[in-house]
């Protein structure tokens, strides 16, 4: 008999119940879901709320992004102006410290053209020999600042045993000459502060030439300099056109000293008379000029024989120098001739003279002695005005300095009457009157050279006994034994026979 249908669909077993026949069977439910239009509408709107909010977050995150891109792009050209800025306060202290460091150069430069400038200077006005000057300059100049150095003085003659001078000269020194104005001749512009600038010289087509004139203020020459390097620096040609300007006021007092020079010592050689020969007292007398200064002028010495056969010798010092001091020695010795032709007394003489320079001349002093010879008589008679003494060697080469006090000097404005001092002379006797240039030294005063000078007498040989002009050289040649002199020199010698 056929099962019931409810027994047919229970399971005859538990575990037969459990597990399914077929696979199939078992993933395919036994009521499917129905899904409606609503939930699909539902479920896409859903979605779309949900897309919505992640473009909103999509949005938002751009922004942030699109907000940081900017911040770092600023960011950025900061640090890139940071860096520019450095860069140029790095490239502005480079170009301090090369400021500063041409300025220094500048001023060393600057410091070294001055430096030598005074010195140079300072050589070449410390001489008044023009030769001196001229030789000196080139010897300043090169190498450092010149190759070659020419000096053409317009009116310049040769001295005696001297060569020709040149006569080629450059065309840029003539062009000087004539205008005036400082030349530079090369291949290329100089570019130099108030200099010209001219062709290369045919003489020197290689070499750059410098012509400066040499004013002061009359044109007396030219100075041609070659260029030590390629060129001339301008700051360096400046300090040698103001060297220039300084050796031409050199040259020009030099030249004004001797022809000043010249003039005064003329003029004072002209008023040195000769010695007149005597009978009872030979006579020599030496004059040797100021070798430096202006010392010209001052010293002089005469001899004359007086009415009754008597000698009257006679030296002096005038105070001042050059033309002055030359014209009044000249007036002393006239005014000392004349009062001499009245009275043969040395102190009666000096006292005339002292009252004459008091009322015609206030301003000028002199110191003098006279010593007077008289035939047959054996005493020296002499009186002196502010002069250094006189030595007397005696025939057996005793030596003694007539060291009685002298009276004031000549003009002094004081009211004073000089005294007459007398010493027995021996036959053969040997006077020597003289000026303080012929004993008396800076470094030592008068008294070691009088000492010298009477050791020197009392040296003389019997040679130089015989002649008095012997005797003269034999007694210069110690005492002037160094060529420089600061004052002029006079010896007188007066032997007795």
């Amino acid at each position: 008999m056929p099962a019931h249908p409810a027994e047919a669909a229970t399971p005859a077993h538990p575990a037969d119940a459990a597990m399914p026949a077929h696979p199939a069977e078992a993933a395919t439910p036994a009521h499917p879901a129905k899904v409606t239009t609503d939930d699909l509408a539902e479920a896409v709107l859903a979605c779309a709320e949900d897309t919505a909010a992640l473009l909103d977050l999509l949005a938002e995150q751009e922004e942030l992004v699109r907000f940081h891109r900017e911040e770092l792009h600023q960011t950025n050209q900061g640090v890139l102006a940071l860096h520019a800025e450095l860069e140029a306060a790095v490239q502005a202290q480079h170009d301090l410290l090369d400021a500063e460091r041409a300025a220094r150069a500048d001023a060393e430069k600057s410091r070294r053209l001055l430096t030598f400038l005074a010195d140079a200077s300072a050589a070449v006005t410390a001489s008044l020999d023009p030769e001196d000057i001229l030789r000196r300059l080139p010897e300043l100049l090169i190498p450092d600042y010149a190759a070659e150095a020419d000096i053409w003085l317009f009116d310049e003659e040769p001295g005696e045993g001297q060569a020709p001078r040149r006569t080629d000269r450059p065309a840029a020194a003539v062009t000087a000459a004539r205008t005036g104005r400082p030349q530079h001749a090369a291949p290329h512009p100089g570019g130099l502060p108030g200099v010209d600038d001219l062709p290369p010289s045919v003489l020197f087509p290689d070499r750059p030439l410098l012509c400066i004139p040499l004013t002061a203020p009359r044109l007396l020459g030219v100075l041609t300099l070659t260029a030590p390097g390629p060129r001339f620096d301008p700051d360096t040609a400046v300090m040698l056109m103001e060297l220039a300007g300084r050796l031409a006021i050199a040259l020009d007092h030099a030249r004004r000293y001797e022809q000043h020079r010249d003039v005064a010592e003329a003029l004072q050689r002209a008023q040195l008379t000769e010695l007149p020969l005597t009978e009872g007292v030979d006579l020599a007398a030496r004059y040797l000029p100021a070798t430096r200064g202006l010392n010209i002028g001052g010293d002089w010495y005469d001899a004359f024989v007086q009415p009754d056969g008597s000698v009257l010798a006679v030296i002096g010092d005038v105070t001042g120098h050059g033309l002055n001091a030359a014209v009044m020695m000249g007036q002393l010795r006239t005014a000392l001739r004349a009062y001499a032709v009245e009275d043969d007394s040395p102190a009666r003489i000096l006292t005339r003279l002292h009252h004459m320079l008091c009322h015609q001349q206030p301003t000028l002093y002199a110191t003098a002695v006279i010593a007077r010879f008289r035939p047959g008589d054996p005493t020296l008679v002499w009186a002196a005005a502010g002069h250094p003494p006189a030595v007397v060697r005696s025939p057996d080469g005793t030596v003694r300095v007539l060291d009685a006090r002298p009276g004031i000097m000549l003009g002094v404005p004081l009211p004073f009457t000089y005294e007459d001092h007398t010493l027995p002379l021996h036959p053969g006797s040997t006077v020597a009157l003289y000026t303080d240039g012929l004993v008396e030294r800076r470094s030592q005063g008068i008294d070691p050279g009088i000492e010298r000078l009477a050791q020197a007498m009392g040296a003389l040989s019997g040679a130089d006994l015989e002649d008095l002009d012997a005797s003269a050289e034999a007694l210069l040649k110690p005492l002037l034994h160094d060529s420089e002199r600061d004052d002029d020199v006079c010896l007188l010698l007066c032997r007795t026979r």
